[in-house]
């Protein structure tokens, strides 16, 4: 297990810190629990069959967002595989991640592509956030990354997600209770609660992978259930090609749709600094300067995609659990499924048959994952023990959260801002407004 030999040459990469990666083991066998550091890896066979394992982990997530926006998802794919690429240049190949399709691009995108040029339209807000992200990456790595718990510490950060979550709500009853019949009056109701029932026996009854896999297993035990009901189309299928390009596209200019995207900002910086958080405290490393880094590389990411088709990207959660249950930390695997990924999208039949999943199965799946991201705001108000016995914290995440929730909306000078956009804004101004009055009167808690 002693037995490492250097793979790169010692200046390989040198204007990006960019390192390779020292053989792990014998490359042949591994301790069960036996930690696989960023820069190691094992052998090659283990590597690209982990790195795959990668693919399936981000899989349902990744897929569910085009489906549900209308994306094309072979182009959706194509940028998740360029973008984690694109992550793993721009940090040195130091930090593990992949970056697939942000939850929090769908209500915005969604009411861009209500507008004329919809599609294009939403590809502008997409290129617009990954640019206001670049340059956020970029200011952290030159002033280091403070300011960012001042401007938005964890009470805020976790109102934002938990807006955004349920601000959803209304998108998933939308497609499970969808009418497939007109004549017949038939709904997508039965395929979603299936869908719903699989991904929850599925998570309490498995272990390990599968477990981690709910979500895409239920997707296919929902997708079984429609075509038994005859709810699957196979016409697009017959009608692709093997091999293929993507369907790209490029933004069309519309400000207007700036209030609906740039509040996205907010969460792909609170998912960053917890992804590198969360690397860190696995690795027992400590990633502090690679946190601007990790935000320009999802900018970037996001732009380059928002410019060619793809939706905006995000580091994935359901890969840090992979990693948590593998200990197999190797930037090498991320390299394999930056390169699967687009690989699979060059094959258009696959594309296809992933928009065959029905309405239902999307509803279905919708109602746990949205639910699942509202309470991930929860869960940051817990692990940094949020007191809202201090109206500092309980006022401005109160209010903010009805506002998104309940999608309050409204235009200034033509430019329109929704439910998520008035609800972040409102409980930022309220929160720094509220801390500043009583920090000076002494009149309440401010921490």
């Amino acid at each position: 297990m002693a037995n490492q030999m250097n793979l790169a040459p010692e200046n390989s990469g040198a204007n990006l810190g960019f390192s390779g990666w020292r053989l792990h083991g014998d490359g042949k066998t591994v301790a069960p629990g036996e930690v696989v550091a960023p820069d190691e890896r094992l052998s090659w066979a283990r590597t690209v069959s982990m790195g795959m394992q990668h693919v399936v982990a981000m899989f349902g997530a990744t897929f569910l967002v085009p489906l549900i926006t209308g994306f094309p998802p072979a182009t959706t794919l194509f940028f998740s595989g360029v973008g984690t690429i694109i992550f793993l240049l721009i940090t040195g190949n130091r930090l593990p991640s992949y970056l697939g399709s942000s939850f929090a691009f769908i209500a915005p995108i969604g009411g861009a592509m209500l507008l004329p040029n919809g599609m294009g339209v939403a590809l502008f807000g997409v290129l617009c956030t990954g640019i206001a992200l670049a340059i956020v990456g970029a200011v952290v790595h030159l002033v280091g990354s403070d300011w960012i718990e001042t401007f938005m510490p964890p009470v805020m950060t976790g109102t934002i997600v938990m807006l955004i979550g349920f601000n959803l709500a209304g998108a998933a009853k939308n497609n499970f209770q969808a009418v497939l019949n007109e004549e017949t009056g038939a709904t997508a109701d039965l395929t979603g609660w299936i869908t719903v029932i699989a991904i929850v026996l599925i998570m309490v009854f498995f272990r390990g992978i599968l477990g981690r896999l709910a979500i895409l297993l239920g997707v296919l035990v929902g997708y079984v259930a429609a075509l038994i009901q005859g709810q699957v189309n196979f016409d697009a299928i017959e009608n692709a090609d093997w091999i293929g390009l993507p369907q790209f596209m490029l933004p069309v200019a519309d400000f207007s749709v700036l209030g609906l995207f740039l509040p996205v900002v907010l969460v792909l910086i609170a998912e960053n600094v917890g992804h590198v958080k969360s690397v860190a405290l696995m690795t027992d490393r400590n990633y502090d300067k690679l946190m601007g880094r990790a935000l320009l590389a999802d900018g970037v990411a996001t732009a380059v995609a928002g410019f060619g088709g793809g939706s905006g990207t995000t580091t994935y959660a359901e890969n840090i659990g992979v990693m948590a249950a593998t200990k197999v930390y190797s930037t090498a695997l991320y390299w394999v499924a930056g390169i699967t990924a687009l690989l699979l999208s060059l094959i258009p039949k696959f594309g296809a048959a992933i928009n065959t999943v029905p309405t239902g199965v999307i509803g279905g799946a919708g109602v746990v994952l949205y639910g699942m991201i509202g309470l991930l705001g929860a869960r940051i108000w817990v692990e940094n023990s949020v007191k809202f016995t201090s109206p500092v914290n309980l006022i401005p995440a109160a209010v903010g959260l009805i506002m998104g929730i309940a999608d309050f909306s409204f235009n200034i000078a033509g430019v329109s801002f929704n439910g998520i956009a008035v609800g972040t804004v409102t409980a930022l101004a309220l929160y720094h407004l509220m801390k500043a009055i009583a920090k000076v009167r002494g009149t309440a808690q401010v921490d």
